[in-house]
This record gives C-alpha cells, sequence and structure tokens, in this order.
C-alpha cells in the first residue's frame, strides 16, 4: 500500500527512479504527484486544485471517480476478476450486445483487446486475412499507437526513431485546411485532398490494399476536422476498389465529438471501427475492434488469428456497461454536442482577440486553438512556457508543438469551461 504521508517530492522521486515515462527525456520529465480526484477535476499531494482540460489523455470522458463506474467494478471483482478468453462471461456478452447497438450500420461484432494500440493492429490483421492484400494506406499526420504495427500505421515524427516496423503502410496527405498541403484555402478548394487518395490508391495497385484506416477526426496531431464530404468521398473510393474502410474512434469516439462516433457526423458507416479510451473513460484499460457482418461472417469457417491473455477480461467489460450506461442516462452525448457548440463561440471570441491564435478548430468537446507568431506566416509558436504557466494556473491540458487543446471531460458545465479558457486567455496574453 502507498504510504500516506509521503511527500509531494517523494512521490515524484519514487516514479523518477524507479519508473519510466512515455514520450520524455527521463531527466527532464517534472510529473504532478496527483493523488485524487473528482469530477472534471483533479489534486497534487499539496493540496492543489487542477481543472483537467484534456480528460487526462483525451480518455476520461464521464469525468473523475464516477461512482457508477467505481461501483461496477468493485462488484465485478468480488464475483470473477478474472476468466480464460475461450470462456465466455455475463460482462463480455452484455458489453459486445451494447457496442453493437450504439455503433453505426452493420457493425455488430467485436474482439476486445486493452488499447487502442492493439485494437488497430489487430484491425490490420483482420483485414488482410479478409481480403488476401498486405498494404494499409494511413494518414502522416496520424497517431495509431506505439506497438511495432501502430507505430507503422503512426504518420507523425514518433514513428521515424522506431523505423524499421510493420511493412506495407504507405501514408498519404491529410486534409489539413489551416496548412493545406495543396497550397488551396477553402475559399479556393477543390478536394485535391481527395483526389489525392484515388491518386496514390493507383500507384500502388488497388488489388493490393487491404484497408484505409483514418482516424475519425484526427486527434494529437492537430485536431484536423476534414470536410463535410472527405469520409462520404473516401467511403466511396473504398467501395470502388473494394478497400477496407477502418474508422480509428480511439481518441474521437465515445460521444467525444457531440456523437456516439466521429463518422456519425457524416453519416459514414466503417467496415471496422477500432476503439479504446473512453469506452471505459480509462477507469480500466480496455480496446475494441468492431467488424461489419461480412468481415464476421469471413471467420465462421476460417481461423482468426488474433488472440491475447486479457482479451474480454470480465473487470474491463464489467466497467465499459458501466461507462455507457452514464453516457446514457446522464446525456452526456448531448452534454458534449450543447457544451460543444458554447465552446465553439467561446474559442472564436478568443481569437478575435489574441492575434497569436491562428486558427481554432472544434467538434463537440473536442478542440484546438493553434498558435502562432503571426496569423500572416502561420509560423509555429514556442509553446514551453506558455504550458508551465498553465499549469502553474491550475489548468492541465495538453500541447502538441504548437496547439493547444481544449478536451475536457464531457460532464463539463459551461462555468467550468470559461474557468479553463480564462486562464488560456491569460496566458496567451501575457506570452512573451
Amino acid at each position: 500500500m502507498t504510504n500516506p504521508s509521503l511527500t509531494s517530492q517523494e512521490i515524484v522521486d519514487l516514479n523518477r527512479e524507479y519508473t519510466f515515462f512515455s514520450w520524455s527525456v527521463q531527466n527532464a520529465v517534472a510529473p504532478i504527484p496527483v493523488t485524487k480526484a473528482e469530477g472534471v477535476y483533479f489534486w497534487d499531494a499539496d493540496g492543489k486544485r487542477y481543472l483537467d482540460f484534456s480528460s487526462q489523455l483525451m480518455n476520461l470522458n464521464i469525468g473523475h471517480q464516477h461512482p457508477t463506474v467505481i461501483r461496477a467494478v468493485q462488484e465485478q471483482a468480488a464475483s470473477l476478476c478474472f476468466a480464460h478468453p475461450a470462456l465466455a462471461t455475463e460482462p463480455r456478452g452484455r458489453l459486445g450486445q451494447k457496442i453493437a447497438q450504439v455503433t453505426p450500420g452493420n457493425l455488430k461484432k467485436t474482439f476486445f483487446c486493452l488499447g487502442g494500440a492493439e485494437a488497430n493492429e489487430n484491425a490490420v490483421k483482420m483485414a488482410r486475412f479478409y481480403t488476401g492484400r498486405h498494404k494499409i494506406l494511413a494518414r502522416y499526420r496520424s497517431y495509431h499507437g506505439a506497438t511495432s504495427g501502430a507505430i507503422a500505421l503512426t504518420g507523425d515524427y514518433r514513428r521515424l526513431p522506431a523505423e524499421p516496423s510493420m511493412p506495407g503502410v504507405v501514408h498519404f496527405l491529410d486534409p489539413y485546411c489551416y496548412r493545406c498541403p495543396f497550397g488551396w484555402t477553402k475559399e479556393t478548394c477543390h478536394r485535391e485532398c481527395i483526389q489525392h487518395v484515388e491518386d496514390i490508391i493507383q500507384y500502388e495497385g488497388p488489388d493490393y490494399i487491404a484497408a484505409i484506416i483514418m482516424e475519425g477526426v484526427t486527434g494529437s496531431n492537430g485536431l484536423i476536422v476534414p470536410p463535410d464530404d472527405y469520409w462520404p468521398r473516401v467511403r466511396a473510393l473504398c467501395d470502388k476498389y473494394g478497400i477496407l474502410l477502418i474508422s480509428d474512434e480511439v481518441m474521437s469516439g465515445w460521444g467525444r465529438t457531440g456523437k456516439w462516433f466521429a463518422v456519425d457526423h457524416w453519416n459514414v458507416v466503417p467496415d471496422m471501427i477500432t476503439t479504446a479510451k473512453g469506452i471505459t473513460s480509462g477507469y480500466v484499460p480496455l480496446g475494441a475492434v468492431i467488424v461489419s457482418d461480412k468481415i464476421a461472417g469471413y471467420f465462421d469457417d476460417k481461423m482468426l488469428w488474433c488472440g491475447l491473455t486479457y482479451s474480454g477480461h470480465p473487470l474491463s467489460c464489467a466497467a465499459a456497461l458501466a461507462t455507457i450506461q452514464v453516457y446514457e442516462e446522464e446525456g452526456l452525448i448531448e452534454n458534449a454536442a450543447r457544451m460543444g457548440e458554447y465552446l465553439a463561440q467561446r474559442l472564436a471570441e478568443i481569437k478575435a482577440r489574441q492575434a497569436c491564435v491562428g486558427d481554432v478548430r472544434s467538434i463537440g468537446l473536442f478542440a484546438a486553438l493553434e498558435i502562432v507568431k503571426d496569423r500572416a506566416s502561420k509560423a509555429p509558436a514556442d509553446m514551453v512556457e506558455v504550458g508551465k504557466a498553465l499549469r502553474a494556473n491550475g489548468l492541465f491540458t495538453f500541447i502538441f508543438r504548437n496547439i493547444l487543446f481544449v478536451v475536457p471531460p464531457l460532464c463539463i458545465s459551461a462555468a467550468q469551461l470559461d474557468e479553463g479558457l480564462a486562464i488560456i486567455e491569460s496566458v496567451l496574453q501575457n506570452r512573451g
């Protein structure tokens, strides 16, 4: 048991000496020694309160320490903590049924794992088994996980030190309207970003491509919301060439955008959805690959070469069922849509007042400000001091390069949004 008398510094020192922190130079980390949390707030060992504007790692959608989920985990632990993945359990079956009810179209059957990276790796395996093809197309501004296969799908800079990794992945450019890779503006756009996808398909050979994988809305690489016709037209390309379409909803799913899944905004039914994070709001690890009837049927009489010890873990499935119950009973997805409209309005006002805000992007409670040195050049601003100032003022959020995220729990109120946005604007006003 953790010694409750440990000081803040002792907690930090223990963690730094005996554990690794991800994506960090170890001597440079300065973690907050968190000890308790509730709703949209958490506290450090000295009693300082932080407003959680990133839902920890964009996963704590229902907020901290929800009693419904805590109780479900406790009750499940009291009756059955673990079961062999070849055994059937009630929470596993009930969760599979519930997922089929909230996913779009004919997505019905689920393979359970423990996180987003595992979900994406298993989706790739299923796509290759089903199609008999081996290439996978993914976007450059993307993150799909850090395991060997998932990091190959990932397009961003974190992929490069891990190469060579899983072969067969080809990357393509993104619909990043603020920094259009094709040189257009929103007013002059001809959707070259979509024609580009078909060009890549032709270059790589349609008969060799198993799947295209895309985040429903690009998350940690800048929160890129695609044009409204992007997903439908990529879906049409996949249908045209017999390519499977995989929507990575690890971050953008479970109400984050104001819909159950981001693709629901464009009435697109992918062949697979991969997900994690918000499925349990991070209370217990869980990932999932949800597939269409046709893919599920393929494995009725063929071996599914996928498996792991903790597939369908009873505690994880019980937590997920309780989390979905909270989404429904407390109207959190509706609140995300409603508060998302308010947030978009407030971010537009901040942009109008602060010249360093080059762009704001949002969909539901999935939002970001792109901070620049000046709007004419769009040169990215240095965010190191901004990040320090936000934390010093009691705001915890995610910063990727020059992009400041606003991704709070879905239970947040307008007053709590205002509280955090006031801190952000004060720091931006005083930067430099």
